[in-house]
């Protein structure tokens, strides 16, 4: 096995096909085998419209679950907080994050006991001498219970396993009792699970992706298709959109923004599944995968480029080795593949391509920024507001008297209102009293998308958004492009649902990524309290018998 998953790393990160042979090879199982093995994956920034973009161009694994899937192309991460952890939280749980309790990526805590009142989604704040970007990773924050969590409590000899490129996708995933948990960090996958036996395939995968970010690598050879979009911008101080992901010895951060990252995964992925035995036994298993590439590619390169193209094309050859690879092994399995959110393109790459309201977001909207025009309007001094970002959940400083939060809270609507960037300011009463939205996520009001993003306990004291084709992103730096918004750019992604030898479907209606879990749940005939969740089977899924 140690040889197989060397080779199977080896060459997806170097973006080609593996031939690698099993370790012990068996003929694929048939269709009328009951698979035991259920994968979800996660696409990060994989929005419906890359996915319906590309999906002529699919051939490998994108390209099997594409054409011989159930494909949901109006899937939505419905709520108004379209960012990696709280889309993560929603897929394996049925629930929003307002049930899921996790809100943002980050969100501010003045009840926090540390100095530092930023709080992490997959962190424990508890550990002495921690802080947000110093922190121990735990499902602590999770509210809700995964599948894994709720299949191991039935079925104990299941095994609840995930790997991810990020900490918070593999532990939003997997939830509380995880039996393997890994997660990419600076340049090997790492895991915060101390008493789970190490399993003897992480050391050889480490070591290859070692080998290869202290290698380099040259430029993708790249096709016609990705060609035609290779158009340069000055972006940033930085030239983008015609890149091939050539990489110096020893660049991490570039490794990570690359396909090599997903194909890193998916091998370890691979050889978890052959060493813990995955769907090898009548106990079903749930293996989450987190494919992070997607996300980081878009951030810093946009989503409209050669770079985006190359990308996705080799996240479709490496999920077609991964998946071709199980078949060798004859093993059953089922697939869910879907994203945490979508994503909006650099304004200046928007604005050629005729989208004239493109704009990044104006320095003025930050929370020091609005702070002083408050300040100055009310007569109050300090720090009266407290944010980690423009956008979303803002807070009013916990040390001002209830007359006081009272007039800030006014001062500060009506100066966001009054910037021409921003559609809307919802207090947190205005919030609070509008009923949880169900039913078709696509027509949503913009306020019913925040509230699914709203815990009491969590959330701040209003909720800023700002208009359509607005970036999040400064344009300053690594990061140019930008999501979390409630516009359906970033709310759309695809929800594909794969299982051998059945026809493929294209249902068109409107489902949200909380119809998962219970789908899943339903196709393995694990109960679940309808009130528990947010989602419903779907009953488009013939495998899951809803």
């Amino acid at each position: 096995m140690r040889k197989f998953v060397l080779a199977l790393a080896v060459t997806a990160l170097a973006g080609t096909a593996s031939n690698a042979q099993p370790q012990s090879g068996t003929a694929a199982a048939p269709a009328s085998s009951a698979p035991r093995l259920l994968i979800a994956i996660s696409v990060d920034q994989f929005s419906a419209d890359l996915f319906d973009q590309y999906q002529g161009q699919f051939t490998g694994g994108l390209g099997k679950l594409a054409r011989e899937g159930t494909v949901f192309r109006n899937g939505y991460q419905a709520h108004a907080a379209t960012e990696t952890c709280p889309g993560h939280s929603t897929i394996l749980t049925g629930a929003s994050p307002a049930r899921t309790g996790i809100v943002a990526n980050d969100w501010f805590s003045a009840r926090a006991t540390r100095p530092d009142k930023t709080l992490y989604c997959a962190e424990d704040e508890t550990v002495p001498r921690s802080s947000s970007s110093n922190y121990t990773v735990s499902p602590a924050h999770l509210k809700a219970p995964t599948l894994g969590d709720l299949l191991k409590q039935r079925s104990p000899d299941s095994q609840n396993v995930a790997v991810a490129g990020k900490d918070r996708a593999a532990v939003m995933m997997s939830g509380h009792s995880a039996d393997q948990r890994w997660y990419w960090s600076s340049d090997r996958f790492v895991t915060d699970l101390a008493s789970a036996p190490v399993p003897k395939v992480v050391a050889p995968v480490n070591a290859a992706v070692q080998a290869s970010i202290a290698a380099g690598q040259p430029g993708l050879q790249t096709a016609p298709y990705c060609a035609s979009r290779a158009q340069p911008f000055q972006v940033g101080g930085r030239t983008v959109g015609n890149g091939t992901f050539a990489r110096v010895p020893g660049d991490k951060t570039a490794f990570r923004a690359s396909p090599s990252l997903d194909g890193a995964v998916l091998a370890l992925a691979a050889g978890l599944v052959s060493e813990m035995k995955l769907g090898r036994d009548a106990a079903p298993d749930v293996l989450s995968i987190g494919l992070s590439a997607t996300d980081y590619v878009g951030h810093s390169l946009g989503s409209g480029g050669q770079e985006m193209c190359l990308n996705l094309l080799a996240l479709d050859r490496s999920l077609g080795d991964f998946f071709g690879q199980l078949d060798r092994w004859g093993v059953a399995y089922n697939v869910v593949l879907t994203a945490d959110h979508g994503g909006l393109d650099f304004p200046e790459r928007l604005r050629a391509r005729g989208v004239t309201d493109a704009q990044t977001i104006d320095p003025a909207l930050t929370v020091d920024a609005i702070g002083r025009q408050v300040s100055n309007r009310t007569g109050i001094g300090g720090k009266v507001l407290e944010s980690l970002g423009p956008t979303g959940d803002q807070f009013i400083s916990s040390k001002l008297s209830g007359a006081q939060r009272a007039r800030v809270l006014a001062a500060a609507t009506a100066a966001y209102r009054a910037h021409p960037q921003v559609f809307a300011v919802y207090s947190r009463d205005e919030i609070q009293g509008t009923p949880m939205p169900s039913g078709d996520p696509s027509r949503w009001s913009v306020l019913q998308r925040v509230r699914a993003s709203f815990d009491p306990e969590r959330s701040g004291d209003f909720y800023v958004v700002t208009k359509p084709n607005v970036s999040l992103a400064s344009g300053v730096g690594t990061y140019i492009a930008s999501h979390g918004t409630p516009w359906d750019y970033d709310r759309r992604v695809p929800i594909v649902f794969w299982t051998s030898g059945l026809a493929p479907k294209q249902p068109t209606r409107a489902v949200s990524t909380t119809a998962i879990m219970p789908t899943l749940a339903a196709s393995i005939g694990l109960p679940i309290e309808p009130a528990t969740l947010d989602g419903e089977c779907l009953v488009e899924v013939a495998w899951a018998r809803c």
